[in-house]
């Protein structure tokens, strides 16, 4: 695989020579997002890959590979291998402080709720991946009819007063915690490089006021949330709008998400690169080190 890679990049910068500056620079952009999806699928896999370089006669694993498309990246953009960081939300960035599940019981017992974690868990799942009947786009402004069809499906209670409780709770800070416990250091090291950063996520109108809650909301240049620009991730649109935001092209940035269909397939459908969290990446301070950024 390194060796493939390095053969693509070596042809990919011979044909630039030959041609316009505007075509080779297509070319090699396009270069670029290549080795990222080639080398992408292989560090999710579930076993790490070596293979013979029949070239130098070295041993290659995923770590060199990484390394030689970092370079090259940086053969084309200069110091950072990105100008512009997009980040996921939930999964990513911040996750619910307890269990979902946890939360609707708890809340939900003053209200009659009898059903146990796990059942709730188990319909809310189910009551989730169901298509969203009254539109395409689930959140709608602060998308109230969605939760209250998805409150009540995971519980069996209908209940104004609950939904409500539920619904303020989930846009105070005690709800919520960050992945990273440096994720402020390292947002804050990314922007004074110069890097710029945004937050890309489905969500409905109450993220906005959540982030300035959790004080992270001046880590960010631009937030593109689904409520706002009326497309959900996958849809390559949301992160056209996140570039649009932040003034950049859509293979300039790279995007980190938890979610393989939303985030990564939906990043690169938008010609951005893109890191899955959790496996790619498992830290801010590695994305940014990745990028080039120092923290």
């Amino acid at each position: 695989m390194a060796s493939r890679s390095r053969r693509l990049a070596t042809l990919l910068f011979s044909i630039s020579g030959g041609i316009s500056r505007g075509s080779s620079d297509r070319i090699a952009r396009a270069g670029a997002l290549l080795l990222s999806r080639r080398i992408s699928s292989a560090s999710s896999s579930a076993a790490a890959v070596v293979v013979d370089d029949d070239e130098s006669g070295g041993i290659y694993g995923l770590g060199g590979v990484l390394k030689e498309y970092e370079d090259y990246r940086r053969s084309l953009y200069g110091e950072f291998t990105h100008k512009a960081l997009l980040v996921d939300a939930v999964g990513t960035l911040l996750v619910p402080a307890q269990p979902t599940a946890q939360i609707y019981k708890n809340i939900g017992e003053k209200y009659g709720v009898e059903y146990s974690e796990a059942e709730i868990l188990t319909r809310y799942r189910r009551a989730y991946q169901k298509p969203w009947g009254q539109s395409h786009l689930r959140y709608v402004n602060d998308a109230r009819p969605f939760w209250q069809y998805i409150v009540s499906a995971s519980t069996g209670c209908s209940n104004s007063q609950y939904f409500e409780e539920l619904y303020d709770y989930f846009t105070t800070e005690q709800a919520w915690k960050l992945c990273d416990p440096e994720a402020e250091k390292v947002f804050k090291a990314i922007k004074e490089a110069g890097v710029k950063v945004a937050i890309v996520s489905n969500f409905d109108t109450r993220l906005r006021p959540l982030l300035r809650a959790l004080r992270c909301e001046d880590w960010f240049d631009a937030l593109a949330v689904s409520a706002e620009v009326e497309a959900e991730k996958p849809n390559p649109t949301i992160f056209l709008k996140a570039c649009e935001l932040l003034g950049v092209n859509p293979e300039d940035a790279v995007h980190v998400g938890d979610d393989r269909r939303n985030d990564l397939w939906g990043a690169r459908d938008a010609g951005c690169d893109a890191w899955l969290w959790g496996s790619e990446v498992t830290s801010f301070k590695q994305v940014a080190q990745r990028i080039g950024v120092k923290v």
